[in-house]
C-alpha cells in the first residue's frame, strides 16, 4: 500500500531481524551499528547510529519515513528525531508476551499481519516444546536446577525480565525471579555480592553484555568458592547478542542453549 512506510530506520537489532523474517528487508532504510541478525544486514544496509549515540544527520540522511527504537535508553535520540518531523515508534518489550505482540505490530506497521501472525504462532510453538521437554526433565529427575544469570559483572546485575522467564521455561529456577520485572537495570544492581552466596546457584550464566564471561573471575570472588555453581564448574556463557536482545533471537536460539545447560 502506498501509505505504509517505506524508508525504515531500526535502531535495534531485533526490528532489523523481523523485517527481514517478513520478508520486507527493502524497506529497511538505515541500522544500527550493532546489528548482529541477519548476518547479511550489515552488509547491505547502512549503518546510520550505535545504540544511545550517533550523529542524527546521519539517521536524516537516509530520509526516513518511520524510525523505529527501543527503551528509555533511546529517549533522547526518540525525542531528537520527533523534533525533526520524523514518525518515530518506540517499543519498550521486556518480557516474551511483549517481544510477541511487538513482532506483530511491526507486522501490522508494514501490511504484515498474516506473516506477522506465523511468526509468531512459530515462536509459540518453540516455547512449548521446550517447556514440554523441561517438564518432562523435571518430572524425571524431580529437580529443578537453581540458576544465576549475570548481565554485568561491575556491578553485579540480576537477569532481566524476559531472560528470567527463558529460564523457567527451559527448567530452570532464577535465584533472582523477584528482581527481574524491573525494567531498568540500575533497580537490578546487587548491592552484596554475598546474596548470590546465600541463594547458592547450581548454574551460573554469564552474559556481560558484548564483553567475553569470564569464569574464573567469578570463581576468585571472595566468599563465592563454596557456591555450588563454582565448585561443580557449572558456569557458562551466553553471547549477549542472543540472550539479552529482546527478539526472536532470544527465543530461537537463546532458549535452545538454555536447555543444552540444564540438561547437562
Amino acid at each position: 500500500m502506498a501509505r505504509l512506510p517505506k524508508r525504515i530506520v531500526c535502531l535495534t537489532t531485533e526490528t532489523v531481524e523481523i523485517l527481514y523474517a517478513l520478508g520486507e528487508q527493502n524497506r529497511i532504510a538505515g541500522i544500527t551499528g550493532y546489528t548482529v541478525y541477519p548476518p547479511q544486514a550489515r552488509k547491505e544496509k547502512p549503518k546510520v547510529y550505535a545504540f544511545t549515540s550517533g550523529d542524527l544527520n546521519k539517521i536524516m540522511a537516509v530520509q526516513p519515513d518511520l524510525v523505529l527504537t527501543f527503551s528509555d535508553l533511546q529517549a533522547d535520540i526518540a525525542r531528537d528525531l520527533i523534533k525533526a518531523g520524523v514518525p518515530v515508534y518506540a517499543f519498550n518489550q521486556r518480557s516474551l508476551d511483549d517481544t510477541l505482540a511487538m513482532i506483530e505490530t511491526v507486522g501490522r506497521l508494514v501490511g504484515a499481519e498474516n506473516r506477522a501472525g506465523a511468526l509468531v504462532a512459530g515462536l509459540e510453538a518453540q516455547i512449548a516444546e521446550h517447556r514440554a521437554h523441561a517438564e518432562a526433565r523435571i518430572a524425571r529427575t524431580g529437580h529443578r536446577p537453581r540458576v544465576y544469570f549475570e548481565e554485568w559483572d561491575e556491578p553485579n546485575i540480576t537477569a532481566v525480565q524476559w531472560v528470567s522467564e527463558l529460564i523457567e521455561i527451559a527448567g530452570g529456577s532464577n535465584i533472582f525471579a523477584d528482581r527481574a520485572a524491573s525494567p531498568l537495570a540500575r533497580d537490578r544492581i546487587l548491592a552484596d555480592p554475598l546474596d548470590v552466596v546465600a541463594r547458592d546457584p547450581e548454574i551460573i550464566i554469564g552474559s556481560w553484555c558484548g564483553k567475553h564471561f569470564r569464569p574464573e573471575r567469578v570463581a576468585s570472588r571472595p566468599g563465592w568458592e563454596n557456591v555450588s555453581a563454582v565448585r561443580s564448574g557449572r558456569m557458562h556463557e551466553i553471547k549477549s547478542a542472543i540472550i539479552l536482545t529482546p527478539g526472536m533471537v532470544a527465543i530461537r536460539d537463546g532458549l535452545p542453549l538454555l536447555r543444552e545447560i540444564f540438561d547437562l
